[in-house]
């Protein structure tokens, strides 16, 4: 959706490609690494529902579900059939609930409809320290359950929409859910008043809008025609989108043809007929290197030929050679001849192309659909080959993506994670490696796995031992992808590599201050996890939660206003044991925004009653802002320093203990 002119965005439930070109994912080079491909994605930040918006077709009965969502603390749920874009629809009634300003809610900021979040199916990857649902008035909720397709999880399900129905109402937020297809037989009668059934949007509407935003020069008649009708009665919505991304693909090309029926037409035999026509081929071509060619072809298409034919090499290394050992290089059919059977182009690049639209997409779907014996063969391969030399970093994303679409689409979600980590680990330097975060990302945005991936994540920053490299791709993971779909979930995992040893970990503590920076409410829950969760025991964790909430509490890193319940209780905690030489750069902080700006000032009460009842930390912070003031007691210094003390002063001659304060660790000052 921020993607380029990227169209699967009507109900996905599995990655798309758009056309016979790249699909590629770019990560931290530069700003032209930005560029988002959305496969299956979760991810409902503002860009995308404005892009989704602008191609949306409403189904039947879309008015009625929008009009019971109007009201402060409504829950609606969408009974419809796969493939009908019942996901799109339950995104953009919670968009344009906040494009009339309902609520500014305390959410991430991304527009002015308050927070906007996807909430889990069910509690089955709730981790430790994973926040509860906390709703403020306002906000907008997601909540998927299309994908559950048993009855006992579902009943589950159920019991946890009772709760969060319950929490969105009591807060005035509003939540829309889409309920599971065929299994109205165990729907809760509770829900039969909130359910509303969407039909099927008009599929010449849904293909019109797509064409139009792409600019395409086209009359209404263009879209008539028996296949097409056969195409928009029965395709999913987004088949319906890929059609349009299609002919799109062929103008943009320059291969297939002149004008819009041409693009058409070639778009049209690409949905209805690349699957029996790479059928076909493969029943023709018996021999076990021309199908290895082609498969590669299809998983490198767009590199150079020199790349692809060491790929195919690789390849049949690893699958077997026993129809080729025995001959030599120059006895055997030549390269070019080879392509040339299989319809293979190379342009005047050397790069290889098939020279039908949209072919690759469907060798690959063949290959990994019909022959499951090599899945494992084709995962070692492709841990390999996706790093040969003469790739490009663009290559090599795309490569480690098209292989991840084709895993996840054939459940196994556990090949895409182990070559993250394996490729992760091989990173030598500073950063992360693309074809990992990319693939990361991938199984993070898959409607069906993305649960397992966030769960596999945590695994991985909790019981595992991971890598540098494999650090830094969780950490650009988690600010990326988590932040915006899951972010509390993002926190809790940022949370645990912030305190690993080394410099990922490092980087990782920076992307969680400013994960908490951007949002008050994360900024709170951030300080509550750190004293809620004390460290196992592990000196050097115990030591960098204290180095983190220490960092946290800095008035550089607080919201506006700052919440000064919270501050005053992590203060209390930094304050009751060393080292003490973390206390001047946090209590100079606040004391320097207290000498620009007179409304910060409760900091220094709060900072005294933190150190209340603990005389050796009330005489360390004495000590530092007088340091602070300096020698030459500049008037606005010495005034801030004077209240300080004042405030110090009352924390150490007060008869009586704070009200709850309870028992805390001896102070030892330094």
């Amino acid at each position: 959706m921020t993607e380029r002119d990227n169209v699967t965005v009507n109900d996905p439930r599995g990655p798309v490609n758009n056309g016979s070109g790249h699909q590629n994912v770019y990560y931290g080079i530069g700003p032209d690494w930005m560029t988002r491909k959305k496969v299956a994605s979760l991810r409902i930040i503002l860009e995308d529902r404005v892009r989704l918006a602008d191609r949306f077709a409403p189904p039947l009965n879309y008015r009625t579900a929008a009009d019971l969502l109007e009201k402060p603390g409504s829950v609606v749920l969408l009974e419809a059939p796969p493939g009908s874009g019942r996901r799109a629809a339950a995104i953009m009634l919670l968009h344009r609930l906040g494009e009339d300003g309902h609520g500014p809610g305390d959410g991430d900021g991304d527009d002015e409809g308050g927070r906007f979040e996807e909430l889990p199916a069910t509690d089955k990857d709730e981790a430790e320290g994973e926040s509860a649902l906390t709703p403020a008035e306002g906000d907008r909720f997601l909540l998927d359950l299309s994908t559950i397709t048993d009855e006992e999880t579902y009943a589950k399900a159920q019991r946890l929409l009772d709760v969060r129905r319950a929490q969105v109402q009591a807060a005035g937020a509003h939540m829309v859910v889409v309920l599971p297809y065929g299994m109205e037989h165990v729907h809760s009668p509770f829900l039969e008043p909130h359910t509303v059934k969407l039909g099927r949007p008009r599929g010449i509407a849904v293909v019109t809008r797509y064409l139009r935003m792409d600019q395409m020069p086209f009359r209404p008649a263009d879209l008539e025609g028996a296949d097409l009708q056969r195409l928009y009665d029965r395709s999913p919505m987004r088949e319906l989108a890929r059609l349009a991304g299609l002919v799109r693909t062929a103008r943009d090309s320059g291969r297939f043809g002149a004008g819009f029926s041409d693009w058409l037409d070639q778009a049209v035999h690409a949905v209805n007929d690349r699957a029996r026509d790479v059928a076909d081929q493969v029943a023709e071509v018996r021999a076990a290197p021309e199908r290895a060619l082609l498969l590669t072809a299809a998983v490198f298409e767009g590199t150079h030929a020199d790349t692809v034919y060491a790929a195919w090499q690789s390849l049949m290394s690893t699958v077997g050679r026993e129809d080729e050992e025995a001959t030599t290089e120059l006895a055997r059919t030549d390269f070019g001849a080879r392509l040339k059977a299989l319809r293979i182009e190379r342009d005047p690049e050397g790069r290889l192309r098939f020279d039908r639209l949209a072919y690759a997409d469907a060798v690959r779907n063949y290959f990994w659909a019909n022959f499951p014996g090599i899945r494992d063969d084709l995962r070692d391969w492709i841990a390999d080959a996706a790093g040969l030399q003469g790739l490009t970093t663009d290559d090599r994303v795309t490569v480690a993506i098209r292989f991840g679409e084709r895993s996840l689409a054939t459940g196994r979600p556990s090949d895409v994670f182990d070559l993250v980590v394996e490729w992760a680990a091989g990173e030598t330097g500073g950063s992360y490696d693309p074809r990992a975060l990319a693939a990361l990302e991938l199984g993070l945005g898959h409607d069906g796995f993305g649960g397992w991936f966030r769960k596999r994540m945590y695994e991985s920053v909790t019981s595992g031992d991971p890598s540098e490299g494999l650090v830094r791709v969780l950490t650009a993971a988690c600010v990326r992808s988590l932040g915006t779909t899951h972010p509390d979930q993002a926190m809790v995992r940022l949370r645990h590599l912030a305190v690993r040893k080394g410099e990922a970990a490092r980087e990782a503590r920076e992307a969680l201050l400013r994960l908490a920076g951007r949002d008050r409410r994360h900024y709170r829950l951030l300080i509550d996890r750190l004293l809620r969760y004390p460290p196992r025991q592990d000196p050097h964790e115990a030591q960098s939660r204290i180095l983190l909430l220490t960092e946290l509490l800095r008035s550089d890193r607080a919201p506006v206003p700052p919440p000064w319940p919270d501050l005053a209780l992590g203060w209390e905690a930094v304050f009751s044991q060393p080292p003490t030489d973390l206390w001047k750069p946090l209590v100079t902080s606040w004391l320097d925004s207290v000498a620009r700006d007179r409304a910060q000032e409760p900091a220094l009460a709060a900072m005294a009653g933190a150190a209340h009842g603990r005389g050796a930390a009330l005489l360390r912070l004495y000590a530092i802002a007088y340091a602070w003031a300096g020698p030459a007691h500049h008037p606005s210094r010495a005034t801030v320093a004077t209240r300080f003390r004042q405030h110090i002063d009352d924390a150490q001659y007060a008869r009586t203990e704070r009200a709850g304060a309870g028992s805390r660790t001896t102070e030892e000052a330094r």
